[in-house]
């Protein structure tokens, strides 16, 4: 039976996990890692520094909070990509997505769904570009590759 006390605590325990993940967002933005021009959150910059495969995404080419839209069958999608590093020598592109969850299955699934659409809006501006997909998963900083299958 619900009660008016479950409802309660699952609308406080969201407003809390959206909160958490907003405060994570702004505190992941302003890391820079560039040898003594190093700055942002200093116990995030060493969280992203223990882990080498983070470096390439918070270099000083590195950019935050990218805004991206386009058609994906035929319904508009307009959102922001956490980090994003293009590479136009290589041709790469690899994203960078931060989620704050504890529990990696809850919404993989939307997740992976997610990445592919920015893959896909990223594929029609840059056709000849590689793009790789990555999770940060910010309770324990491991990076998780997403496959964003052929676009």
């Amino acid at each position: 039976m619900t009660t008016l006390h479950n409802i309660l605590s699952t609308h406080d325990g969201a407003q809390h996990a959206t909160a958490h993940g907003t405060q994570m967002h702004a505190r992941m933005q302003h890391i820079v890692i560039d040898g003594d021009n190093t700055h942002g959150d200093a116990e995030l910059v060493k969280q992203v520094q223990a882990n080498h495969e983070l470096l390439q995404f918070f270099g000083p080419n590195s950019r935050t909070e990218v805004p991206i839209a386009g058609t994906i069958n035929n319904r508009f999608i307009s959102r922001r990509i956490d980090r994003l590093v293009i590479d136009d020598t290589n041709k790469i592109i690899k994203i960078l997505d931060y989620k704050t969850d504890v529990d990696r299955t809850a919404f993989h699934d939307k997740y992976v769904i997610q990445l592919y659409e920015y893959a896909r809006m990223l594929h029609a501006i840059y056709p000849d570009y590689k793009i790789t997909a990555h999770i940060l998963w910010t309770h324990d900083f491991s990076l998780e590759k997403v496959p964003v299958m052929s676009l």
